[in-house]
């Protein structure tokens, strides 16, 4: 399987349009020490040919076209080899890419029934794809199954949603607490090389059943967001602590990063969907050696792993 990395960083990338905090900063001013990233989304394909994306970011079309294997088809007028969308949660940051995609054929999408309802009622993405190019929706399982092309026909892949607990998005009605069926993550398995891939982009809190997964991969895409519980208020630019906005901060005695350190068995462990307040950013940063201390990466635009 191969995994690319299109983009790394959560909602309004890095530099985002209207933030001056240090790592914007920073990055304007073209330092070697912090890049640029695009807004989070990942391809995976089993045979280089048919790919699937998982997540849809608002950056996708730069993104699409900085990696040649989703162009167009050679000798074609218009194609793609982008077969479905596999939507995490109806975040603005992973969903509105689809918006993008509306020039193509009938879209397959794969989302839970709540993701659906929230994109199909309060921003009206289903009834703005039907008058394009239209969309399948498909709820994705929760027990391996094969994976899908756009002509029924197996990727090479298997799937299952892992139920995660998340909030729903700031714009959706019914709700602001903690709802099963607003968050998932994919375990995601190769059938020929039998790699295994977790993406979990957004993680309120590793329960028991998570825990018991997440040493089982190869890979691990992990939600990096937030270094610490007040960054927002540190970087001075927000109020809410990280996991009111539905994140678990890497560090501290209950972070990430001493659960995931643990996994010594997980080839690739990397934190993705980066706030651009979040240290890890700078390379030259004590948070960015500290997780790379403890045998993880931080994302990067167009890093690719294969397993």
């Amino acid at each position: 399987m191969r995994i690319i990395l299109l983009g790394t960083a959560a909602g309004g990338g890095l530099p985002q349009w209207n933030c001056n905090c240090a790592n914007c900063r920073e990055v304007r001013t073209g330092s070697a020490h912090i890049t640029a990233r695009t807004q989070s989304s990942v391809a995976i394909s089993a045979d280089g040919v048919r790919w699937f994306l998982l997540n849809a970011s608002p950056d996708l079309r730069g993104q699409m076209e900085n990696f040649a294997p989703l162009h167009p088809r050679p000798k074609t007028r218009r194609s793609t080899p982008v077969e479905a969308v596999l939507l995490t949660n109806a975040d603005l940051d992973h969903t509105l890419g689809l918006l993008l995609l509306r020039e193509g054929g009938p879209l397959p999408v794969h989302a839970t029934p709540r993701v659906r309802r929230t994109l199909t009622r309060d921003i009206s993405i289903d009834p703005v794809l039907k008058a394009f190019c239209g969309v399948r929706w498909i709820a994705p399982p929760r027990r391996l199954a094969p994976l899908l092309d756009r002509a029924g026909k197996k990727s090479g892949l298997l799937y299952e949603a892992v139920e995660l607990p998340g909030k729903p998005p700031r714009f959706a009605r019914g709700g602001r607490g903690v709802q099963s069926g607003h968050c998932i993550g994919y375990r995601i398995l190769d059938e020929k090389t039998g790699g295994c891939l977790m993406f979990f982009p957004d993680v309120a809190a590793i329960d028991d059943r998570t825990a018991s997964l997440l040493g089982a991969c190869d890979a691990l895409l992990f939600d990096g967001t937030f270094w610490s519980e007040d960054e927002m208020q540190q970087a001075g630019v927000g109020h809410t602590p990280a996991k009111k906005m539905g994140h678990m901060p890497i560090a501290g005695r209950t972070g990430s990063l001493k659960r995931l350190a643990a996994l010594t068995s997980v080839r690739h462990k990397i934190y993705v969907h980066l706030n651009n307040t979040n240290p890890i950013l700078r390379k030259n940063s004590p948070e960015h050696a500290a997780v790379r201390a403890a045998g993880l990466k931080v994302g990067s635009d167009g890093m690719e792993i294969t397993i």
